[in-house]
């Protein structure tokens, strides 16, 4: 019986809307080791974008001085995409949560990042300290994969 190790990559980068569609396709290209179908690596796209434009929008208000990571694990047929911040962290994590929750209205902001996220991943966990930052886990389980080599 063979042991399947996880693989990681773990990535930094500053807080700058230039950087959202790097950390996209970062991800994008390390979960392509597993052949997702296409609908699966488009909603982890688009997921990662959401994670990373609320940390740069919400976390760091569009400061460009902070710093966003990145850890992707995958365990088998089993993505984990955790985006972390230390920014000014969510006052009510079940409020913000919400469909429509904005707490920027006056940037035309949907409210919808959290539910597509919820929407697009099989398990979404929110972590926020006020002042000290946000941590968002997500977990996808591929319908289809092939294992990379290695494992």
């Amino acid at each position: 019986m063979s042991t399947v190790h996880t693989n990681f990559m773990e990535m930094r980068f500053a807080s700058r809307s230039e950087n959202e569609s790097f950390a996209r396709v970062a991800v994008a290209s390390f979960v392509s080791q597993l052949d997702p179908t296409m609908e699966e690596l488009t909603d982890i796209k688009t997921v990662v974008s959401e994670a990373v434009t609320n940390a740069i929008i919400h976390g760091y208000e569009e400061r460009t001085d902070g710093e966003i990571t990145i850890r992707t694990e995958i365990d088998g047929n089993r993505i984990s995409i955790q985006i972390e911040d230390q920014g000014v962290g969510i006052a009510d994590v079940d409020r913000a949560r919400q469909p429509l929750f904005t707490s920027k209205p006056e940037l035309e902001r949907s409210g919808m990042g959290f539910t597509i996220m919820e929407n697009f991943m099989d398990q979404v966990e929110v972590l926020s300290v006020e002042g000290k930052g946000t941590s968002v886990r997500m977990v996808k389980d591929l319908k289809t994969h092939r294992q990379a080599v290695g494992n």
